[in-house]
């Protein structure tokens, strides 16, 4: 891997190196911190890096090996990919790349391609079927392997977008989040670029030039829903600049006896006390528009002061 510099213009260059190193030190610190916040890796985990040839999962194993070489703990990396047998896939890109980083890997052949095809109908979304069979391989390698953590790719804008999706069609208030053990109950999956945005992966793994496979399967197609939240998002965010860091902070931050799920909060045991409560009804405060803490400056212990 190297940054790309064009040799013919020293002064530019000096100014995209400093620009990559700040992106490179800011990715690193919140992948440390999202660690560090949520426990995601613990000395001796072998910590599988489910890897798809996107920006993603690159921009996440590039991070967790640069990790795993400067954390107080030991843990071992294994990453997998999940060849899918789609038309046209470059089988030799993941191989060839894993074998140049000299990290262990595991390229695992299932034909779900054909699978997805023969059960969804033409232009229907095949998101669905696909990711539960991908699910259910990945669990199963994880078993082969040992593997006492699986890292999956997904992102703050990932999260953000799930929880409107759920919201919009699901009528739930749920997103993805950090750590969560497996449906099947066997496995700890975890997200490291929890507090990673969608833009800075981007600009990073085009710094750095991963071998990007695109995903022909799903990728291409539009008119999906998680497509229209995305563009929803990405306009807010232009037209109100720093509503999205807004909207994250928000998930870090839920008061549940302000909300309507009585599983969450006991409504029917409320009672007067004569006595203040520090959730108590505050329906006609005005309401607080504290800048709060972002992620990506927060300060950090453990393995993230290491990416310093």
């Amino acid at each position: 891997m190297s940054l790309h510099i064009n040799s013919a213009a020293p002064a530019t260059n000096t100014k995209q190196k400093y620009s990559f190193n700040k992106l490179q030190k800011r990715i690193r610190r919140n992948v440390g911190k999202a660690i560090d916040d949520f426990g995601m890796i613990e000395d001796g985990d072998k910590v599988m890096v489910c890897l798809s040839g996107g920006k993603d999962s690159y921009t996440m194993l590039d991070v967790l090996m640069y990790l795993q070489r400067i954390a107080p703990i030991s843990f071992d990396i294994v990453a997998v990919n999940l060849d899918q047998k789609q038309p046209g896939f470059p089988e030799h890109i993941l191989p060839e790349y894993l074998q140049s980083l000299g990290v262990d890997y595991r390229i695992v052949e299932e034909d779900t391609y054909s699978i997805v095809k023969d059960k969804i109908p033409e232009g229907k979304t095949t998101c669905s079927l696909c990711s539960r069979l991908r699910r259910g391989i990945l669990y199963r390698t994880a078993t082969e392997l040992g593997a006492t953590k699986i890292a999956l790719g997904h992102h703050r804008d990932d999260m953000l977008e799930t929880l409107f999706l759920n919201m919009f069609h699901g009528g739930k208030l749920k997103s993805m989040p950090p750590k969560l053990v497996s449906d099947d109950g066997k496995h700890v999956v975890i997200r490291p670029l929890a507090y990673c945005t969608e833009r800075d992966i981007e600009k990073y793994a085009t710094a750095v030039e991963f071998p990007i496979i695109p995903c022909n399967l799903c990728g291409s197609q539009e008119n999906l829903q998680r497509q229209n939240i995305k563009m929803m998002l990405q306009d807010w965010n232009k037209r109100f600049p720093g509503r999205i860091e807004s909207m994250f902070r928000a998930m870090q931050n839920v008061t549940p006896s302000h909300l309507v799920d009585k599983n969450l909060h006991d409504f029917k045991a409320i009672k007067a006390t004569g006595e203040a409560q520090p959730e108590g009804d505050i329906a006609f405060d005005a309401p607080e528009f504290e800048p709060g803490i972002r992620p990506d400056t927060a300060d950090s212990i453990n393995i993230v002061n290491l990416t310093e």
